[in-house]
């Protein structure tokens, strides 16, 4: 077996400041419990301030120091996401439990749980050994922004041991696992810690100090707890874990620093949600169809009627999608449109809609799905920002008549294009001069070179002057080039169209569509008219 130990050392510190400003996670910050001070960032020990300091003398010595409260939910909250970026490598994934806060310098400065282990022995083939996992490993743990300590070693507390003292150390065997674990202090184990006065007037301060004395003694003396954690970390007593289960819908908690009083500000503790988002997703090979914002308004500002205590923001994707560059963008979007009626001091993500599938493949050229799916997102945010009525794409219809072919509908970036969703009226079968039927989007190639259309039509058609020699357009003669093609259509809705269209060219170069009505129109017997224009 081979297990890796992930160490959160300042686990409590970057949880509190996980929703700062990068210019603001500089300044002085420290966090306490009631009484004392339990870690402090580089800013405010540059100041002097110190785990184990007293309040009064932290502010003392860093008038402009931020304090906060240690919060075991919200570390439990950031450690949980550090676990679904470690399910996505192997499937044992346990958590070291939390150890008793002690009185020795800063290894007893915290009582949570901040260390996650992974025994990755039967993944080291598919990731392609240690060394690649460790770097994909920290490649995934990059977005949560903390600080690890990572060591591997045979056994499971062995590495959770060696984590806690050494930012990085790989043990292959036993041997290099009891070698290193001999220097370590006495006060890694529990028992160390609970008698580290009289192991230190014993002069016992290394775990080989306590190896050498007589198993018996040692247990009488300090309990047999002390001889069984040596034990596990050395690999000559079992130490089985039970892994954690991925759990089956997602929702993440995080609590910001200060009020925020716009969306703007809400950004930053969004993405950190988004982030822990993707990770759960990526340990399922999963992808988010649908998620909700759920921002917790300041309490006494929900005293009024028409406050509400809490403002959902449900954000739905055309594709799913675990792209977190892709979902902050649209979650931007969305939130600039939102005006908040009170203040938010909580953010909640909830995702529970997704749709399992395998990990697209990478591709050197684009294919016609790469390109369609550039198109989703760029449709998705669009009706992001302008919203969903605003963004509108045309629609073929089932008519001859080139100005009823086509609508204008509210564009689904769910749906594909190339497929006309319009019905077909009781429509008389047009016919060119050759005789063969014509569609306005037909996609038949024996009948595409006689159902040119132009891309820009006129709103309605235009009607041209005529001289001897054909029609004319700005005082221009029309040289007619192609045609006629022939539309009889639109008797069952009294707006009977029978008209004879050609392709004509201006003197410049310039092409037009054009068409001579059979029927009288406006007076004339005989008229011509602009239809449209070829780009």
């Amino acid at each position: 077996m081979l297990w890796i130990a992930l160490h959160l050392p300042l686990l409590s510190l970057e949880s509190f400041t996980a929703t700062l400003a990068p210019e603001l996670k500089t300044q002085p910050i420290a966090l306490m419990d009631s009484q004392r001070i339990l870690s402090a960032n580089p800013g405010a020990r540059a100041l002097g301030v110190k785990p184990g300091l007293k309040r009064a003398t932290a502010l003392a010595l860093a008038p402009q120091l931020t304090l906060g409260l240690a919060d075991a939910a919200r570390d439990a909250q950031a450690l949980t996401a550090v676990v679904h970026a470690a399910l996505a490598f192997t499937p044992m994934v346990a958590i070291e439990p939390a150890r008793p806060a002690g009185s020795v310098g800063n290894a007893g400065t915290t009582n949570s749980a901040d260390t996650v282990l992974l025994d990755v022995q039967a993944s080291l083939r598919y990731f392609g050994g240690l060394q690649a996992l460790l770097a994909r490993l920290h490649a995934a743990l990059a977005p949560l922004g903390h600080r690890l300590h990572t060591a591997s070693a045979p056994t499971a507390l062995g590495a959770a041991l060696l984590a806690r003292i050494h930012p990085q150390l790989h043990c292959a065997d036993l041997a290099a696992t009891c070698g290193a674990l001999a220097a370590a202090p006495v006060w890694l184990i529990g028992p160390g810690r609970e008698h580290w006065e009289a192991l230190q007037g014993m002069g016992l301060r290394t775990i080989a100090d306590l190896r050498m004395l007589p198993r018996s003694g040692l247990a009488r003396r300090f309990g047999e707890a002390v001889l069984s954690e040596i034990d596990r970390a050395t690999g000559t007593r079992p130490d089985p874990r039970e892994p954690i289960r991925l759990a089956p819908t997602f929702d993440s908690r995080l609590e910001l620093f200060a009020r925020a009083d716009t969306t703007e500000q809400l950004l930053y503790g969004a993405g950190l949600l988004l982030a822990r988002l993707v990770i759960w997703l990526a340990a399922q090979q999963a992808f988010v169809r649908r998620f909700s914002l759920v921002m917790e308004h300041e309490r006494h500002h929900r005293t009024e009627a028409q406050t509400p205590a809490t403002t959902r923001l449900d954000i739905a994707l055309a594709e799913p999608s675990r792209d977190p560059a892709h979902l902050l963008v649209l979650l931007r979007e969305r939130l600039a449109q939102l005006q908040l009626p009170a203040p938010t001091l909580d953010l909640r993500l909830h995702a529970d809609d997704i749709a399992r599938r395998a990990a697209p493949n990478s591709e050197l050229f684009p294919t016609p799905q790469t390109e369609q799916d550039g198109l989703t997102r760029l449709i998705e945010r669009l009706q992001a920002r302008l919203g969903p009525a605003q963004v509108l794409r045309l629609e073929t219809v089932a008519d001859h008549r080139p100005e009823r072919a086509s609508r204008l509908c509210v564009a689904d970036a769910r749906l594909r294009t190339g497929l006309p969703s319009g019905k077909a009226g009781p429509a008389r079968s047009a016919r060119s001069s050759h005789g063969s039927p014509v569609h306005a989007a037909t996609t038949d190639p024996n009948t595409a070179a006689a159902a040119v259309r132009p891309v820009w039509l006129l709103a309605h058609p235009e009607p041209l002057t005529e001289r001897a020699t054909g029609p004319t357009l700005g005082g221009q003669p029309l040289q007619l080039l192609s045609g006629p093609e022939r539309i009889e259509s639109g008797w069952w809705d009294a707006a009977l169209a029978e008209r004879d269209y050609f392709i004509a060219q201006l003197p410049g170069g310039a092409l037009v569509w054009v068409y001579r009505a059979r029927l009288p129109v406006q007076g004339a017997v005989h008229g011509w008219f602009l239809q449209g224009r070829f780009g």
